[in-house]
């Protein structure tokens, strides 16, 4: 049973299993009392001692809200990742998916750091994936708790929840509507409708971040590449049709794990 239980984790796809992981792992250790939550938030001037503290633009992502939060959280942010990362055109490659995090995440914390304060903004992150994965869904019908909605209105719905639960979270969830439609507006609807550019094409630096690492694992061994050693299929002009670093791929295809 636990094999299975990881063989389906491992076949997760990775950004979403990382993201996921990520936050379960630092809000159990945060509302256990296992870890201080000091570590994590994000302010600026801990950006600005030496030496700067820069985990924290991603680790300000990380911790959910105790209590039923440290289940949902965990889950919205794997579903609607997901989503993203296997489903849906206009992220065709990973490092489109994870320009997409850093440019959104950083729109996140500058609108929070001018308008609202904070240091944590899980909340607004999980909104932001969730409009983006659900824009091109109109049509589609989705389930949301026991209710079945139009897919587009997954983010609104949340907000309603939040209404009857959390009212204080709905400033930030808002920021995430903002930050993903101000990323929509650059990224596709400038350039598409506008005559403008897409000023937020994925450069070529986070491409380089997903590439094969030097240490090649083998099933036979492992093998060293050379800084400037042509890779699998660059001398022939093939493609290998991925740029994901060899140890995601032997965990398993990414196939997406049941539906909404």
């Amino acid at each position: 049973m636990s094999s299975e239980i990881m063989d389906a984790y491992w076949a997760a796809p990775p950004m979403a299993r990382t993201l996921a992981t990520a936050i379960l792992v630092t809000s159990i250790s945060v509302h256990f009392g296992f870890v201080s939550f000091v570590w994590f938030y994000f302010t600026e001037d801990r950006l600005l001692r030496f030496p700067p503290e820069i985990w924290r633009l991603a680790t300000t992502f990380f911790l959910s809200r105790p209590k039923l939060g440290i289940i949902m959280d965990p889950y919205f942010a794997f579903q609607y990742l997901r989503d993203l990362e296997v489903a849906n055109s206009r992220f065709p490659r990973k490092e489109d998916v994870l320009w997409y995090l850093i440019t959104v995440g950083g729109f996140i914390i500058f609108l929070n750091r001018t308008f609202l304060g904070g240091g944590f903004f899980l909340d607004a992150l999980i909104m932001a994936l969730a409009y983006t994965a659900t824009q091109d869904q109109r049509g589609i019908r989705s389930n949301f708790f026991f209710f079945t909605v139009p897919a587009q209105a997954i983010p609104y719905c949340m907000l309603v929840s939040s209404l009857l639960m959390s009212p204080a979270a709905i400033p930030l969830q808002i920021t995430g509507i903002v930050a993903a439609h101000l990323y929509d507006f650059l990224s596709r609807l400038w350039p598409e409708f506008g005559g403008g550019r897409n000023i937020l094409a994925t450069p070529r630096f986070v491409s380089y971040l997903v590439q094969t690492p030097r240490v090649l694992k083998r099933d036979y061994g492992t093998a060293i590449r050379q800084p400037n050693a042509p890779t699998a299929g660059s001398s022939t002009g093939a493609s290998t049709g991925s740029v994901l670093p060899d140890s995601w791929k032997t965990r398993g295809a990414g196939h997406r794990l049941g539906g909404n």
